[in-house]
């Protein structure tokens, strides 16, 4: 239980504590929030005294998180974020009569993934507002972290510190050459067999974790192309300058007759596409009902059974 003083530590102040970490200067903050700056200043004092810690340094020019800030912002964020999905939830389920879910995706898989949601939305009996957000995946499980997200389908190479997940199914990589490619013909093809070819791959997310130790094994050539988006990863391969590679879920939608989609093997480099969400109690019931349903909609048959992994920390149960 929280001590005495803490427990005197208003949302009010985290909200304004939260702003001026984000605006990093007194005068913004207090313009942002319509409060004057004395105001500001003497709720961050007061937050400190409660918690007998500096939170800022303060300077001319900048203000920088302490250690302790920097640990006292994590949570604060959880909680701002969190009474903001909240207020969402009472305004759609008041209001409006419907329930509120904010649900994170990485694109390759949102094809999948919302048409889950619709079946789950045509199945059930009462309205609900999904919020949609696409981004990578390191992206995503920091918004769930923060309390941005009541749940997050994610890429991941290893389990995520603080957060529950379940296993969906593996996503290999696979190559993408030109359909005169010698490759081609082969109908799949392993790293020893691509050679010196040059590759281009994707910059972030979970590509480099996954492709630059298979690189390394087999002393492939030139340092691959990195990009963003797949349109460039196409138009690269699909000129002759490189051979992609990427997740398998990527190619999904490609539908170039130029382009052909192997089988990457010797060895097959998967990643894991889960479901994740914080532990704890759920704050809405129909969350919680999505989470079940997505758990069984998305695998597809011969892919990866499903299990809940635990937090960081605890062993998988298979």
């Amino acid at each position: 239980m929280a001590s005495l003083p803490l427990r005197a530590l208003t949302l009010r102040q985290l909200q304004f504590f939260s702003v001026l970490v984000e605006e990093g200067h007194f005068g913004r903050a207090a313009r942002r929030l319509a409060i004057t700056q004395p105001a500001l200043s003497n709720a961050i004092k007061q937050m400190e005294k409660l918690l007998g810690a500096e939170l800022l340094t303060r300077s001319t020019h900048r203000l920088q998180l302490t250690p302790v800030g920097a640990e006292v912002l994590a949570r604060t964020d959880f909680l701002v974020n969190t009474f903001e999905v909240a207020l969402r939830d009472i305004e759609s389920t008041v209001q409006r009569g419907r329930a509120f879910v904010r649900v994170g995706v990485i694109p390759s898989a949102s094809a999948r993934v919302t048409a889950a949601a619709s079946e789950f939305l045509e199945a059930g009996d009462r309205e609900v507002e999904i919020a949609w957000r696409d981004a990578p995946s390191t992206v995503l499980l920091a918004e769930l972290r923060s309390g941005q997200l009541d749940m997050a389908v994610a890429a991941i190479t290893e389990p995520p510190g603080g957060l529950d997940c379940i296993d969906l199914f593996r996503d290999p990589l696979v190559l993408v050459v030109r359909r005169d490619h010698a490759l081609a013909a082969a109908g799949d093809a392993s790293w020893e067999a691509i050679g010196k070819e040059r590759l281009v791959l994707f910059e972030s997310g979970s590509m480099p974790a996954l492709g630059n130790p298979a690189r390394a094994q087999f002393e492939q050539g030139a340092e691959p192309y990195r990009v963003s988006y797949s349109e460039t990863l196409y138009a690269l391969v699909r000129s002759g300058q490189a051979l992609g590679l990427m997740p398998r879920l990527y190619t999904s939608s490609l539908r170039d007759p130029e382009l052909v989609v192997l089988p990457l093997l010797k060895p097959r480099i998967e990643r894991r596409v889960v479901l994740a969400y914080l532990p704890g109690p759920m704050r809405n019931v129909v969350a919680q009902e999505l989470i079940a349903f997505l758990r069984e909609w998305l695998p597809q048959p011969g892919e990866a059974a499903v299990r809940r992994v635990a937090a960081k920390g605890k062993r998988s149960r298979r």
